[in-house]
């Protein structure tokens, strides 16, 4: 059975008899005790001592005051709560000490009980602030941007230069390109980052229902408003929201969230009242904006207000060198939240899934991942392992029609990409390989030849042919 860890509490005061009586309560009651006599030794111990978890400062120390002991101790990072005690106390001062992050303030002489209850509620609140933080790590982990690609570095350095300022941002990319990762990094790395991320997805929302939603509404503004309700800007208000899939708003709402990024203002919904609100605005699209300026479908205006600081998400087939990382990083997330041994993907595996044209990007990817660490028992992912959907799409490649000159030559082209792909899939096996195709051997020793593609100890090496040359 393993022991719980006793909190650590420090005790600083320069009254020996103080620093005793306290030891002798805390010791009692299963704290692990440590003491300092004046501001300098308290922050001495507390920089060499891991975990403690509160101090009790007295206000009135030798040298350095308590209140300026308590101001260092708040800057170091996730510092200890701090209570503190005083034989001279005042409202002035406790209200000086509550202001300077002092989480209570006790008088002398100490009572026992009072003492105690707020060492509990303390404590208590410390570690409600280190699930917190826990959980903070957390949510930024899964909301990592992740690519060493050349368009990657372009894209983290556009979210750098814009994540300090307030101005909008308007990311562009298809469906599971993940804009919403792009979007949370840019709130992540601004002023705003301890105030609130709302998401709102302006495709799932019904046309009668998004300027509510956006918006708010009073009580009984239209049938079904049984009571008022906040809207997304307000409350994000002082954050950021993150309208995705804008190119999806209605005409009408467009003009309502113009009037918010000129103005700063919304109305509710069945209200004449103005309400001023402070937020950043992030929206996203996997549209083509100027046709839909062109169709009538989207304000011009507004595009110009929200394309302030434009980013272009790359789709995973613009970036496949990326592949490899991202499977290690979904591999590595999955067995963490999921309690997995880490699972790798073989070098066969991994070349197969950057062939493959990946429609669904990223998110995509990351199913495919976490479904062959659940399906396959061995601790490697092969290509045999891979679904048979992924294997077929990944192994022809049409050649690209727009440097095609003939019919005979896109077909000696895709002739010669069949075959090597069914040649890789059997193992360069030619004898299995003409079973595979249903052709004889010897028309496939014809093909091999008039292709130049060579076959030495198991592995295709393509050479000069004449029928290949330019």
């Amino acid at each position: 059975m393993k022991t719980q860890r006793k909190n650590k509490i420090l005790v600083v005061d320069d009254e020996e008899n103080i620093r005793k009586s306290l030891k002798m309560i805390l010791e009692y009651e299963g704290y692990d005790f440590l003491e300092a006599k004046d501001g300098e030794e308290a922050l001495d111990t507390l920089d060499e001592t891991v975990g403690i978890n509160l101090i009790l400062l007295d206000v009135k120390l030798p040298g350095r005051d308590g209140m300026e002991i308590l101001a260092e101790i708040r800057k170091r990072a996730f510092s200890p709560e701090v209570i503190m005690i005083s034989g001279h106390g005042t409202i002035q001062t406790a209200v000086e000490a509550t202001k300077g992050g002092a989480y209570d303030f006790l008088e002398k002489p100490l009572h026992r009980e009072r003492v105690l209850l707020s060492i509990r509620n303390a404590l208590s609140q410390s570690k409600l602030r280190r699930e917190c933080n826990s959980l903070r790590k957390k949510a930024e982990k899964r909301y990592e941007v992740i690519g060493n690609h050349l368009m990657m570095k372009k894209l983290w350095e556009n979210v750098k230069k814009a994540a300090p300022t307030n101005a909008t941002v308007l990311i562009r990319g298809e469906s599971g390109t993940g804009k919403e990762l792009i979007a949370r990094a840019i709130h992540r790395n601004s002023r705003r980052a301890q105030e609130e991320f709302v998401q709102v997805n302006c495709a799932a929302i019904p046309e009668e229902l998004i300027e509510s939603e956006l918006f708010g509404h009073e009580k009984g503004a239209f049938t079904g408003a049984t009571e008022k309700k906040q809207g997304k800007f307000e409350l994000a208000d002082g954050g950021t929201i993150f309208l995705d899939e804008i190119g999806d708003m209605s005409l009408k709402t467009q003009s309502k969230v113009l009037r918010v990024l000129e103005e700063g203002e919304v109305q509710k919904v069945g209200s004449s009242k103005i309400d001023k609100v402070d937020v950043r605005v992030i929206a996203a699209t996997n549209k083509n904006l100027n046709k839909e300026i062109k169709e009538g479908n989207f304000r011009e205006d507004l595009y110009f207000r929200l394309n302030v600081v434009p980013i272009y998400s790359p789709p995973l087939r613009e970036k496949k060198e990326d592949i490899p990382l991202l499977v290690e990083y979904f591999c590595r997330n999955f067995a963490e939240e999921n309690n997995f041994k880490i699972k790798q993907f073989t070098p066969a595996a991994l070349e197969i899934l950057k062939k493959y044209p990946w429609k669904g990007n990223v998110r995509e990817l990351k199913n495919v991942v976490e479904r062959m660490i659940i399906m396959t028992e061995e601790q490697t992912v092969d290509a045999k392992d891979l679904p048979e959907r992924i294997k077929g799409e990944a192994s022809i490649h049409l050649p690209d029609t727009a440097k095609i000159k003939s019919l005979k030559e896109f077909r000696e082209r895709s002739e010669k990409e069949f075959i090597l792909a069914k040649l890789e899939e059997n193992n360069w096996n030619i004898s299995q390989t003409a079973r595979a195709i249903d052709t004889p051997r010897s028309n496939l020793y014809k093909k091999l030849e008039s292709y130049g593609i060579k076959i030495t100890a198991g592995v295709g090496e393509i050479v000069a042919s004449p029928s290949q040359k330019e």
